[in-house]
């Protein structure tokens, strides 16, 4: 009888962890090339997931997102702005009263406006910035000057990294302004040895004087897909990139496909990163979201650099609030 017991016990253990993994696999978020956007003590959450725009979840303490039911879930949707497929790498960002999202569709970038962090995000004329070329993941960075700059990535001999000014009102760059970043020369960045190395998903943090230009490498189905970073004493360079690269990798998280994402600010104060992972490290869609903590520490040199706390790296799940 104590056999069947036994039997019993592994079996209903066997039962109870099958529905807890499935659990997590049903609840976990899918979004790719992810972004999080605080405003008023609420934090909202945008990324790649559908080519009729992009979805927005919203949550009070990072752990719980619940996906709102206003425009059927979406902050933009195709048709209010430009494109009509490829929506990728949203970023959102409130100038004076004004949110603004930019954002790639149809291989180009766009900014559309909104009174809501919700949206609807949308253009009076439904338009790309002025460029040349396939231009993707915009990222705009505002000085403390005020000058406006875009950090993109325009795909010409590999996925390299630009940045352009912009106009005071976001409506387009400012001409003749266009200067190369970086582009993926170190041999982290393109482990796969290929002759159109990746450089893409750029985010910009300025500290003490310094730039630093967080960024990912190698395609995104590579399993060496990771997060690295450069640093300058200009918004347009010439950057440095940090002799510890990758600081976000497979090697650190055991899991494959970690990179693309921005950083954000907690209502604790604590710096954090969202980006996305390969769905497991058998296959690689649809990408996971996840999220890890950083903090810029001091070197022994006195000079500040970015430190991940890998204890802190989870997936984002969504559900109640």
């Amino acid at each position: 009888m104590k056999y069947i017991y036994a039997l019993f016990f592994c079996f209903s253990l066997c039962f109870i962890s099958e529905k807890i993994v499935a659990k997590q696999l049903n609840d976990t978020l899918y979004l790719a090339d992810p972004t999080v956007f605080v405003d008023k003590g609420t934090y909202y959450l945008y990324g790649t997931s559908s080519d009729q725009g992009f979805l927005v979840y919203v949550s009070k303490d990072l752990k719980n997102w619940k996906r709102k039911s206003e425009n059927n879930g979406f902050a933009l949707k195709k048709g209010d702005a430009f494109g009509s497929k490829g929506f990728w790498a949203p970023q959102v960002f409130k100038r004076r009263n004004t949110y603004y999202m930019a954002y790639t569709a149809d291989e180009q970038i766009a900014i559309a406006q909104s009174k809501s962090p919700l949206g609807p995000f949308k253009q009076e004329a439904l338009k790309a910035i002025s460029g040349t070329g396939k231009q993707i993941d915009p990222f705009v960075f505002t000085d403390t000057n005020g000058k406006n700059y875009l950090y993109h990535v325009k795909l010409d001999h590999g996925n390299r990294i630009f940045v352009t000014e912009l106009k005071a009102d976001f409506s387009d760059v400012i001409p003749n302004t266009s200067k190369l970043c970086l582009s993926g020369i170190d041999n982290w960045e393109n482990t796969a040895k290929t002759d159109w190395p990746v450089t893409e998903g750029p985010t910009v943090i300025k500290k003490n004087k310094h730039y630093y230009l967080f960024y990912s490498a190698n395609d995104f189905r590579n399993t060496d897909y990771a997060v690295g970073y450069a640093t300058s004493s200009s918004p347009t360079g010439p950057w440095k990139k940090y002799a510890g690269n990758p600081i976000i990798s497979k090697k650190l998280l055991k899991i494959n496909g970690t990179g693309h994402g921005d950083f954000f600010t907690d209502k604790n104060g604590n710096l954090e990163y969202v980006f996305h992972t390969h769905h497991n490290n058998q296959k690689v869609s649809p990408r996971a979201t996840a999220i890890i903590k950083a903090a810029f520490v001091k070197d022994k040199d006195g000079i500040d650099e970015m430190q991940i706390n890998p204890e802190s790296f989870r997936f984002l799940m969504q559900g109640a609030n």
